[in-house]
């Protein structure tokens, strides 16, 4: 006679021989990848390059399902309450994954909670340009600037919370400058009003800014990595003149929570794969990024510091999203 302890014990056997079979048959059809912000911006190119080679290594269809909108707290509950199989991924972000948790003060989900890392694919620097009117030309004749003239600076950024915005209160923490902020909808409007002149400075996307820096519209004062881009050789990174200052904007792939370890693995493995390839790395150096992969651990690891840091400058500037 079986004992409910004997039952049980059989029933988790059952269930960890079920899973390799599990990942050997998987995905036996159509990947949902979905993307938490609008068609264009840098998630979304990631995102459909990794949904590309995810579909040609997997020999299934990864549609990208661009669910925009809350600051991209509506794509992540989206994934997070789908079922656990490996068929719905998110493709997350710095926003979605480290700093919305801080920055508002409820969430339909807990992204530490209710998602898997799967692996982190990619990461692109900020980079800190300035209109040619302002009298700098390196992030500490920036700090030198701000130092003599309090408040007389403006910073724009593609909205309150955002990774631009909170990249330049930490500018702001680590060297004790008083510049104010100017928040946009958006990246574009943001460098439109820099070039034009109404706003001063502003840490941005290396890729959608390139094009005004090569054509001498705006100056570039610094890179966010923490060495120079081969990109622009020569412009300094920002902890040459700020010891420690240092943000990069980073994009990973992850499932709901409680997805079978053998999916997660599959994944995992591919994803390495794929970025290790003349071509994925090409198509992310285009952009400004580089390819980065992890294991699931080291990618939860690494967002858990990022959440640290984020809520920090969160908690010192009070910033709240609009």
């Amino acid at each position: 006679m079986k004992t409910p302890a004997s039952s049980c014990a059989l029933a988790a056997l059952a269930v960890c021989a079920l899973q390799p079979a599990q990942a050997q048959l998987y995905p036996a059809k159509s990947i949902r990848l979905v993307i938490p912000y609008a068609p264009g911006g840098p998630v979304d190119i990631v995102g459909r390059i990794t949904g590309q080679k995810l579909s040609d290594a997997l020999g299934q269809q990864v549609v990208v399902d661009n669910r925009a909108g809350g600051g991209g707290n509506i794509a992540v509950e989206i994934v997070a309450k789908s079922a656990p199989d490996g068929y719905t991924l998110l493709m997350g972000a710095n926003g979605t994954n480290a700093i919305n948790p801080s920055l508002y003060l409820k969430l339909p989900v807990d992204p530490a909670k209710d998602l898997a890392p799967i692996s982190m694919v990619a990461s692109s620097p900020m980079i800190l340009v300035a209109h040619p009117s302002v009298l700098a030309n390196s992030s500490k004749d920036l700090v030198a600037l701000a130092k003599a003239k309090p408040g007389a600076i403006n910073f724009a950024s593609s909205g309150s919370g955002s990774t631009a915005h909170l990249s330049s209160e930490l500018f702001k923490s680590m060297t004790g400058i008083d510049i104010v902020h100017v928040p946009y909808k958006g990246a574009g409007p943001a460098l439109t009003d820099l070039v034009g002149g109404q706003v001063q400075i502003m840490f941005t996307g290396v890729s959608s800014t390139l094009p005004y820096v090569k054509s001498g519209r705006l100056k570039a004062l610094g890179v966010s990595s923490d060495k120079r881009l081969a990109l622009l050789p020569q412009v300094p990174a920002v902890n040459e003149d700020i010891p420690g200052y240092e943000v990069s904007t980073w994009y990973g792939v992850f499932a709901p929570a409680r997805t079978p370890p053998p999916v997660i693995d599959k994944l995992n493995r591919t994803l390495v794969a794929i970025f290790a390839t003349p071509d994925a790395r090409a198509r992310l150096a285009a952009l400004g990024a580089d390819p980065v992969t992890l294991s699931p651990a080291q990618f939860a690891a690494a967002v858990r510091q990022e959440v640290v840091k984020w809520a920090k400058v969160i908690k010192d500037s009070g910033a709240r999203p609009e």
